[in-house]
């Protein structure tokens, strides 16, 4: 997937790299989800075609049906099975995301794949929200037309599946007479016609979706018992008022509950919303023409923003740009209170990057290096403190292996022939050193981070960037493979953060758990304001 045209690539615990949706149900649903549970047409034809190359089919002529369905249906089966939530226990409910518009080509068997599935499952068992979108149309306030939705859910009907909710992706709120009028023409109750319009805080659409009884709803379609009554009072559930349409289900009660995960959630919004301080972060990248190119990163910095009380305004510089002296990028990184480097590959764009992380370092301006980051700003340390002339990755420039300007190194285990499959991918153990940045921002000395690279600070050079100050705070599980790397903070002289990762921390932030690196980012950004 593109950077460029599909947004980030998301990585998973065990390797997985998966659409960004991945990435936002992990963020939103607070769990940890594994390869299984992003499905591509891809998986699905090389598993048939292995079976039928093993002989598993007996010799019949494998066919889009039922074999093709029959394997998304039961990779949708096992997933459900799947805990997620460090409980060890299976969820009751499995979430299925068909991406894309009813009638594209690529999706028709998984479109008869589900048709299949709720046959299997029953209608108790199974719950179907499509998701339409309802335009505007005329000068302002404008016309919200119903005719998109209409056409789309008389299309899947024809493939055999009927919504059961119909949630209106509009600009503004959509009226009760137009879902009504949707209702109507869609055969879906009117209570079960949702409006969706644009909020400016996406942390705020869960709780829109609670205040419009989504969850009570499709509980009361899946014959769950749902509780509805004062957050924390179970004394009701003994009354004759507890009924099937209206009673309590553990994961319902505890969406509900002030003391559980609605509250928190709610006073996370509420602190978003209402901070005043405004910190200014430079997010200096080469993919700054897809807004979703960064999106683990700036969801990240949202995160720790709340936690620090601040409001996050994220000011993006395009790393060609900067690199060739435009002036306007440079006015806008001064006027940052902290910098941040993301991970990339590539050299394109590096000379830019390299020029910003001088600028932080020299300037003690705060800064965060993520994989690429942290290997530029090894580089750039190199050049201008080292005085190694033309220090550089060999993924730059292939001529510098074995030669003194080898900052950053090809790891060993990797493999210069094949690009596909030769990256080092997941979450992998960090030792940290005690008293280090790393540690009193992890709070811990061995740490778990995702990663996804096949480059590496050259270990030769680490004794000799060490000797001038540059702390590698962090190491592998061997004890050889440089993965933290700090300036000294501790100082009066010293810088107030400079700080870089091999690993990609913003996999693994969460709106109610922010990432360490990032909550240390924005601190001293808030310091550096003040």
């Amino acid at each position: 997937m593109s950077p460029f045209e599909h947004g980030e690539c998301f990585v998973l615990d065990d390797g997985g790299e998966t659409d960004l949706d991945l990435g936002n149900y992990e963020r939103f649903l607070a769990v940890m989800l594994g390869s299984d549970s992003n499905l591509t047409t891809g998986k699905i034809y090389r598993k048939v075609i292995e079976k039928e190359r093993r002989g598993e089919y007996l010799g019949k002529t494998v066919q889009i049906i039922p074999h093709i369905t029959n394997e998304i249906m039961a990779r949708i089966e096992a997933v459900a099975t799947l805990p997620v939530d460090g409980s060890q226990e299976p969820p009751d409910i499995c979430m299925v995301e068909l991406g894309g518009t009813i009638g594209d080509i690529e999706s028709m068997p998984f479109v008869e794949a589900l048709r299949q599935l709720q046959h299997k499952a029953g209608p108790r068992n199974f719950c179907l929200v499509h998701v339409s979108m309802v335009p505007t149309v005329g000068p302002e306030p404008g016309e919200h037309k119903t005719k998109p939705t209409q056409h789309s859910v008389k299309e899947l009907r024809s493939l055999g599946l009927a919504p059961d909710f119909i949630v209106c992706r509009s600009k503004d709120r959509v009226s009760m007479p137009t879902r009504e009028k949707i209702a109507l023409f869609c055969n879906v109750p009117a209570e079960r016609v949702l409006s969706l319009y644009d909020v400016p805080n996406i942390y705020r659409v869960p709780i829109e979706m609670l205040d419009r009884n989504l969850d009570i709803l499709i509980s009361e379609q899946l014959n769950i018992r749902t509780y509805r009554g004062d957050d924390d009072d179970m004394s009701e559930k003994d009354s004759p008022d507890w009924t099937k349409k209206n009673t309590a289900m553990t994961s319902a009660l505890k969406l509900r509950s002030d003391s559980g995960f609605t509250h928190k959630w709610k006073d996370m919004v509420q602190r978003m919303e209402g901070a005043q301080n405004e910190v200014v972060i430079a997010l200096v990248g080469k993919y700054m023409a897809q807004a979703d190119s960064y999106l683990s990163v700036q969801s990240s910095l949202h995160h720790a923003c709340i936690a620090n009380d601040c409001r996050l305004k994220l000011v993006r510089i395009d790393s060609e740009l900067i690199g060739s002296g435009d002036e306007a990028s440079w006015a806008m990184l001064r006027s940052a209170h902290a910098i941040l480097v993301p991970g990339g590959f590539g050299d394109r764009g590096t000379a830019g990057k390299v020029a910003v992380i001088q600028y932080a370092r020299e300037q003690k301006v705060p800064f965060l290096g993520i994989c690429l980051g942290m290997q530029l700003a090894i580089i750039e340390f190199a050049r201008n403190v080292l005085n190694i002339t033309g220090a550089t990755s060999s993924e730059f420039d292939p001529t510098a292996v074995g030669t003194a300007k080898e900052a950053i190194i090809f790891m060993p285990e990797g493999s210069k022939d094949e690009m596909g499959g030769t990256m080092r991918l997941g979450s992998r153990a960090t030792t940290l050193s005690e008293g280090s940045l790393a540690h009193r921002l992890y709070g811990s000395l061995t740490i778990h981070e995702r990663h996804r690279h096949r480059y590496e600070v050259n270990p030769a050079l680490v004794p000799k960037l060490e000797a001038k100050g540059l702390r590698f705070s962090g190491v592998d599980d061997t004890g050889m493979r440089a993965e933290v790397v700090e300036l000294d903070d501790t100082s009066p002289d010293g810088h107030p953060f400079f700080f870089g990762l091999q690993a990609h921390p913003e996999y693994k932030s969460r709106p109610l758990q922010p990432s360490p690196p990032f909550l240390g980012l924005i601190r001293a950004a808030v310091e550096a304001k003040v």
